[in-house]
C-alpha cells in the first residue's frame, strides 16, 4: 500500500512540475491530508506511515529537479509552511515544531526530513499540490492557474493543482511576452 502511494504521489509531482514548467529554484508548496488519504474525514485520522509515503514519492522527483517543496500545515498550526531555510532567506522565521496532530503528519514529516527545516506563516509558492482539500490557495503567487491533472488521486484523496503565472497590466493598450508563462 505505500509504495503504491509513494508512486501515485512521484507521478502526480511529476506531472505538475512538467506542465506548470516549474524550474530549478521555484517552490511547490503541498497541502496533504492523511486522513483524506485513507477514506476518512479530513483532520480526524493523521497517519504518519501514509504521509511518509507521499512525502517520499514528493520529495524525491522535486530533489531531483532542485526544486523547493514548502509543506504546509494543518489549520492547527493555522497553515504555517515547513520548508528549507535556503528558499526562503529573507522571510520571517517562526518557532514551531509539527506534530502529527498539530501541524499534520506531511508537515512534520518535512520538519524531520529537511536538512535545515524551518518554519513560516506565509510563502508565495511558483505551484502546487492539493491533497485531499487542504486549501493551499493562500500559500500561491498571484496569478494561480488551475492545472488539470491525469494523476488526481492519491489513495482515496482527490488531488487539484495549480501553476502561476505573472500578472497582465497595463490593460487593452499593453503588449504581453507569450513567452512568459
Amino acid at each position: 500500500m505505500y509504495e503504491e502511494l509513494k508512486e501515485q504521489a512521484k507521478k502526480t509531482t511529476e506531472e505538475i512540475c512538467d506542465k506548470a514548467g516549474l524550474k530549478e529554484g521555484n517552490i511547490l508548496v503541498v497541502g496533504c491530508s492523511s486522513s483524506e488519504i485513507c477514506g476518512d474525514k479530513i483532520g480526524s485520522n493523521s497517519n504518519l506511515e501514509v504521509a511518509k509515503a507521499v512525502f517520499s514519492g514528493i520529495y524525491e522527483v522535486l530533489e531531483s529537479r532542485k526544486i523547493y517543496l514548502a509543506a504546509q500545515c494543518c489549520e492547527h498550526l493555522n497553515r504555517a509552511i515547513i520548508v528549507e531555510r535556503a528558499a526562503v532567506p529573507f522571510s520571517e522565521i517562526v518557532n514551531v515544531v509539527p506534530q502529527p496532530k498539530a501541524g499534520g503528519s506531511f508537515g512534520t514529516t518535512a520538519y524531520k526530513t529537511f536538512k535545515d527545516p524551518v518554519a513560516v506563516e506565509e510563502i508565495k509558492a511558483d505551484g502546487g499540490i492539493d491533497i485531499g482539500g487542504t486549501l493551499i490557495g493562500m500559500h500561491i503567487k498571484k496569478v494561480a492557474v488551475p492545472v488539470r491533472l491525469e494523476n488526481n488521486k492519491i489513495g482515496e484523496a482527490n488531488v487539484l493543482a495549480a501553476r502561476t503565472r505573472p500578472k497582465f497590466i497595463g490593460g487593452c493598450r499593453a503588449v504581453y511576452d507569450e513567452s512568459i508563462e
